[in-house]
Parts: C-alpha cells; structure tokens; sequence
C-alpha cells in the first residue's frame, strides 16, 4: 500500500511541476485534463503527507519516551505518543477508504421505485410508509424530491409510486435501500389484534445521461392518455399522461408510466429518464455478478429478490439483515431519520470492499 502511496505522491508533484510550465498553462485542454488528474490525487496524497509527518512525530516522541530519566517528562512524552498514534490509525483508516475504486454513480440524483409486494392493503400502506421516509430523509438533506408516477390503492396506500431525488452525493447515500423491505405489524383494520407481516418491493437507479444509454425509437412505443392520478383539475382534462413500452432485446418488456406533470413532453422526458435508468441498471447489475462484486453492491443496482430490512412495530425494532444489526426507535426511522442505518451499511461495504482488494480493515 504505501509504495502506492509512494507513486501517487510523485506523480502529484509531476503534476504541479506541469502545471507551472508555459507550454502547459497556454494549452487550455491539457491544462484542464492536468487539472483535473490533480484534484483526483489530492485528498490521498494529502493524507499520505499528513501521515508521514504523524509518524515521523511519534517516532521522535517514542525516542523522548525511551531517553528520559524524569518521570513528569516521561508522562508528557507517553501522553504526546498516544495521541499521535491514534492520529496515526485515524489517518491510516482515511487513506485506505481514499485507496478505493469510486463508484461512478456516487455523485447522480436518484431514481426510486417502490411497490407495494406480499399483503394487500397492509402492504401498500407500508409501501406508502417507505416513501414517506424517503421524503422527510431527502428534506432533512435539503434534497428534491419530485413524483414521476404514482398509482393509488384507495385507502391512503401505494400500489406503485415511482419519484426521482435530486441532491449531491444521494445516490451514494441511498444505494443500499434496493431490495425487499418487510413491516410485522398490527393493521389498524384487525380486530383481534393479530401481526400481519407484508412487503414492499424498492429500486434505487441512478440517474444516467442521455449519452449513457442507447435509446433507438424503432426499440420503444409511446402511448398517451388521460392523467388519472392526483395533480389538480389540469392534469385530468388533456391527454398528458405518457406510457413508454420498451421491447429492445430484454427478455420482457419494460413498461415505464409518467402521469403526475400537466406537460405531456415533460412526462416523456420523465419516463425515457426511468426508462434509461432501468436499462443502465440492468447492465450494471450483469457486470457486478460477473466480477463478483459485493452483495451490498448489487442490490443498490434494484435488485427486489431479497428481503433486506424488517420494521417489527411490537418490538420498536428495526433489523437490516444484510449486516445483521438493529437499530431501535423505529417511528423515528419512518420519519426521515435513517443516517444511523446507511452509515452502518457505508462501513459494512467498505469493509468487504477493503477485503475484496487485499487491504486489511
């Protein structure tokens, strides 16, 4: 690792060299390009730096603790030389997560999907839940939340409800939350006080461009209709509802629906987004199994199959089973406060990341 470190270090400075040459500062494409290799390296390199100069402090400071006769001078020099080290690990650590390959997707916006699955009514309130969440979580982030398509069940729940979060870094944050979620409560209709246990189905797809993904027109149909959603009198009255069928080459269609904007345009922008969207993930969900890449890595592509999460109301616990860990206040949870669950997931992957290219823990 730290003959890497080495050549990250020496290639910073090859860069800064450049970066002060005349040829160089007059070729405004290679400027940028050197620019640009510079601003990748300097958070790894700065933390090589700041470790080094750690390292070369403690090992002064475990030479005064080896040297002194006073024992004040020795207790000064012990409590200096655990600092450092601490200082130390904690730069260390940095350098390693900086070490890691960095998910292209981190930084987009995010398109989810969440179903209602195995329950009926339960589980497209539940569902109805989950969006909620994810709407106080987005607010609490100053992020933007808009609903592409939203199919109501008649009782306050979701059969399907399909939005994008627009925000720096929300992909990286809300990856993990692809997959199955189970609810074990008491329905509000059940008189006999009896635990229902329903689902819902969530997709997390990155936002991709249109550069991203091949769209041909012979590959799709668009049909529009009149909005029946919610959206106000407007969006009732003219046929600006768009559905895309998609038939190009995957094993079943895709069918993508966006009704809740009163343009018919915007709509189809919207729903060739998803659309895109859905593709890209397929690809990139084919590539992570092929390389083996982590099981956390791949249900944040919006893999539904496996059950991640359980919100057991009667006990106030929520589980995330992929890490096997609980975490406890769950009304809290629903309303938004979920940081506690993605950082655990955050040091959960990382950690197999670290393993997976030979970088101890």
């Amino acid at each position: 690792m730290f003959d890497k470190l080495a050549s990250l270090d020496a290639r910073y400075n090859q860069l800064s060299e450049l970066m002060a040459q005349p040829d160089v500062a007059t070729d405004h494409m290679r400027l940028q390009q050197i620019a640009r290799e510079l601003s990748e390296l300097e958070d790894v390199v700065m933390a090589y730096r700041a470790y080094n100069d750690v390292d070369r402090q403690a090992r002064e400071a475990q030479q005064m603790l080896d040297e002194a006769d006073d024992a004040e001078l020795r207790a000064l020099a012990q409590d200096e030389l655990d600092q450092l080290r601490a200082r130390r690990d904690e730069l260390a650590g940095r350098i390693k997560l900086l070490l890691l390959p960095r998910d292209p997707n981190d930084s987009k916006n995010v398109i989810f999907e969440v179903r209602q699955g195995t329950g009926g009514d339960e589980a497209a309130l539940f569902a109805a839940d989950l969006f909620r969440m994810y709407s106080r979580y987005a607010e609490r982030r100053g992020w933007k939340l808009e609903v592409v398509n939203a199919s109501e069940n008649g009782v306050g729940g979701f059969k399907e409800v399909v939005f994008e979060v627009h925000g720096e870094g929300a992909y990286s944050q809300l990856k993990y939350e692809g997959g199955t979620h189970r609810v074990q409560r008491v329905p509000a209709t059940e008189a006999r006080g009896r635990i229902h246990t329903s689902t819902a189905t969530v997709a997390v797809l990155p936002e991709v461009e249109e550069t991203d993904v091949e769209l041909r027109p012979e590959d799709y149909r668009v049909d529009v209709f009149r909005s029946g959603g919610h959206g106000g009198q407007g969006v009732n009255t003219t046929d600006s509802a768009v559905r895309i069928v998609y038939k190009g080459g995957t094993p079943d269609e895709i069918v993508v629906t966006c009704q809740d904007g009163r343009s018919q345009l915007k709509n189809k922008a919207a729903a060739l987004s998803v659309l895109r969207a859905r593709l890209y993930a397929i690809e990139q969900e084919k590539r992570q199994k092929e390389l083996g890449e982590s099981r956390l890595a791949q249900v944040g592509t919006g893999e539904r199959a496996e059950k991640i999460r359980t919100y057991n109301f009667p006990q106030d616990r929520v589980t995330d089973h992929r890490i096997g860990q609980n975490f406890s206040n769950l009304p809290g949870i629903l309303d938004g406060d979920i940081d506690r669950l993605i950082e655990a997931l955050v040091v959960y992957d990382n950690t197999e990341r670290l393993e997976a290219v030979g970088i101890d823990s």
